[in-house]
């Protein structure tokens, strides 16, 4: 078959019995994630930032920035509500570039898979335990979300997987809001049909069992930018992109409206300092139009300590190993702006 098998990973519940829940963790879980979810519906009108590095490459670097959001987000509570990026996996399938922990948990060393599913458990673990967020993760492997399933807060579903029928038939049964990124191409149609999808009941095969989910009510959309055919990066966020945008969503029925802004890859060109001058934009189309403003929920952005980016290896604390993010200290000034413009 032109594989090698090295081991059987059973691992959901033996992982679980590693690394459980403590009764406070779960609390703390479940308590933010229905705030997220009531963001969503409009009932709060607080902005969501989903804020963090490209990738989740080092556990204690990851937790030392979520420790600095948490004392960021005492002083904006009351108009934004943060939910921090770890992201633990990559869509890296040309053979270059780092995969994310759950493949490499060392960006140094071969990959492990064993290692990698423990260790993104145990670092999305220590966020809640140790800052009290629930966070965010980019589900590119629909059967590997149950390693993560009780400890997510948001769930991202990329522009390379939004066309996939089990990416759409998961994200039905996940029980927090997903978005549904537009595919790089740009065609508004795929991910409006993914949202769609996503919102409905469906019958399917899930590791192996024949599973019903419900529909995710919470299922949205993320617009990113996009690429044209010369391979040129094409923004969405304008004013001309929103109001179609909210013209879509009125052509069929969908329950809890809703956008997040992605402010890197296309939408900047992956120039993570042109972030602050896209979130003011977009700011300023919410106060021009009602519509834009009841539909546009968020911001998604890439920061980490470090401005930009290094290669693996280089070993610059908090300084990214995939796309380049925005440093600290432009990111607390970026939301100290945010909160004074709402």
């Amino acid at each position: 078959m032109g594989m090698e098998f090295e081991r059987k990973l059973t691992i959901p519940a033996e992982v679980k019995e590693m690394y459980p829940l403590t009764l406070k963790m779960s609390e703390t879980i479940e308590k933010r994630n229905a705030q997220i979810k009531r963001i969503f519906e409009g009932e709060d009108k607080r902005l969501l930032l989903i804020i963090g590095p490209c990738s989740a490459d080092n556990e204690d670097s990851v937790i030392d920035y979520t420790l600095r959001l948490k004392k960021v987000q005492e002083k904006v509570e009351e108009k934004i509500f943060i939910v921090p990026r770890i992201y633990t996996n990559k869509p890296r399938t040309t053979g270059a570039g780092y995969k994310g922990m759950l493949h490499q948990p060392d960006p140094n060393e071969k990959p492990d898979m064993f290692k990698g599913i423990i260790a993104t458990r145990h670092m999305h673990m220590r966020a809640v335990e140790e800052t009290g967020f629930s966070c965010a993760d980019e589900m590119l492997y629909p059967e590997n979300y149950r390693y993560l399933n009780d400890l997510l807060g948001y769930v991202a579903v990329g522009a390379r997987s939004v066309e996939d029928q089990q990416h759409r038939l998961v994200a039905s049964g996940i029980s927090v809001p997903v978005g549904m990124k537009n595919p790089t191409g740009g065609d508004n149609t795929i991910m409006m049909n993914a949202i769609q999808a996503a919102q409905h009941r469906h019958t399917f095969i899930y590791r192996g069992w024949e599973v019903h989910s419900d529909g995710n009510m919470h299922t949205h959309a993320i617009l990113r930018g996009y690429t044209n055919k010369h391979g040129q990066s094409l923004p969405n966020y304008h004013y001309e992109d929103l109001i179609r945008l909210y013209e879509d969503y009125q052509k069929g029925e969908y329950a809890n409206p809703a956008v997040i802004i992605d402010t890197n890859h296309a939408n900047s060109g992956k120039n993570p300092f042109e972030q602050p001058r896209i979130i003011k934009e977009v700011l300023y189309a919410c106060r021009h139009n009602p519509d834009i403003a009841g539909l546009v929920k968020g911001f998604m952005v890439e920061s980490y300590i470090e401005d930009g980016n290094q290669k693996i290896g280089e070993g610059v604390y908090g300084k990214s190993i995939t796309d380049a993010c925005l440093g600290w200290e432009k990111s607390e000034k970026l939301i100290y702006e945010i909160a004074e413009l709402l």
